[in-house]
C-alpha cells in the first residue's frame, strides 16, 4: 500500500494540523469545522491527480475549447460521524460522486480499555469497477477503515481504493497492510503519529475528534 503524508512538505496542511491539534483553538467549533473540511479540499485535489482523464469539448461564447474532464466514476464512501466534514470537503471538489456511509463505533469491554468495531448501518451504491474513495479523519487501530472496506465490498469489486485520513498511526498503516489488498490501494494522510495511548487513541493526536465537531457524547 502507498502511503503519501502531506506534512512531509510544508504546505498550508501544516497550519491547518497545527490548528485543529491546538486545544485552545479548538474550543472555536466552527473554526475546527472549517479546518477539516480543508484538509479535505485538499486531500481531494491531491487525489485527483491520480484520475484518469477524457477530452470534452466546451463551447463558450467565443469559440470551442479543449477540456479535460474526470473520466473515473467516483464513489465518495465516509466513515460516521466525525468523517462528516471530511466528507463535505471531498464532496465539495468530487460533487459528482456517487455517495456511500458507513456507522462504525467503538464498544469497550466493561472494566477494560479493550474494545471491539462494530458496523450497524451501511448505505452504499455499487462500486464495481469504480474509484472508492473511503475517508476517515482518524486511522487509530485500522480497524474501523478495514471494516468499512469489507463492508462496502458487499457492492462490488472497486477498480481503486483511495483511503483518506486527517491523522494516521505507525500501527494502523501496518494493520492495513496486513488485512487489505495492497496492489489497489492508496493511502493519503495529512500527518502521521507513531504512538496509541492505553485506549487506543491517538497521541499526540488531537482528542476524539466527533466530540470536537458536535459535542461530547454520554
Amino acid at each position: 500500500m502507498k502511503v503519501f503524508n502531506m506534512c512531509e512538505n510544508n504546505s498550508l496542511v501544516a497550519q491547518f494540523m497545527s490548528e485543529i491539534r491546538d486545544k485552545e483553538i479548538q474550543q472555536d467549533r466552527l473554526r475546527f469545522h472549517a479546518n477539516i473540511r480543508r484538509l479535505g479540499q485538499i486531500l481531494a485535489y491531491e487525489i485527483s491527480k491520480t484520475l484518469n482523464y477524457k477530452v470534452r469539448e466546451t463551447v463558450t461564447p467565443i469559440a470551442t475549447a479543449q477540456c479535460n474532464v474526470v473520466a473515473d466514476p467516483v464513489v465518495l464512501g465516509t466513515i460516521l460521524r466525525a468523517g462528516l466534514p471530511f466528507h463535505e470537503g471531498f464532496l465539495s471538489y468530487f460533487d459528482h460522486a456517487e455517495n456511500a456511509f458507513v456507522s462504525a463505533y467503538r464498544k469497550f469491554i466493561p472494566n477494560t480499555n479493550k474494545f471491539r468495531v462494530y458496523i450497524d448501518y451501511m448505505a452504499s451504491p455499487r462500486i464495481t469497477d469504480k474509484v472508492l474513495l473511503l475517508v476517515d479523519p482518524m486511522l487509530a487501530t485500522g480497524w474501523s477503515m478495514e471494516l468499512a472496506y469489507q463492508a462496502l465490498l458487499t457492492k462490488g469489486q472497486p477498480k481503486h481504493v483511495h483511503l483518506a485520513s486527517v491523522i494516521a498511526t505507525d500501527q494502523a498503516i501496518e494493520y492495513l497492510n496486513e488485512k487489505l489488498p495492497t496492489d489497489n490501494i492508496t493511502l493519503w494522510t495529512c500527518d502521521i503519529d507513531h504512538e496509541l495511548n492505553e485506549k487506543s487513541f491517538i497521541s499526540p493526536g488531537l482528542g476524539d475528534c466527533g466530540d470536537l465537531l458536535y459535542g461530547e457524547k454520554e
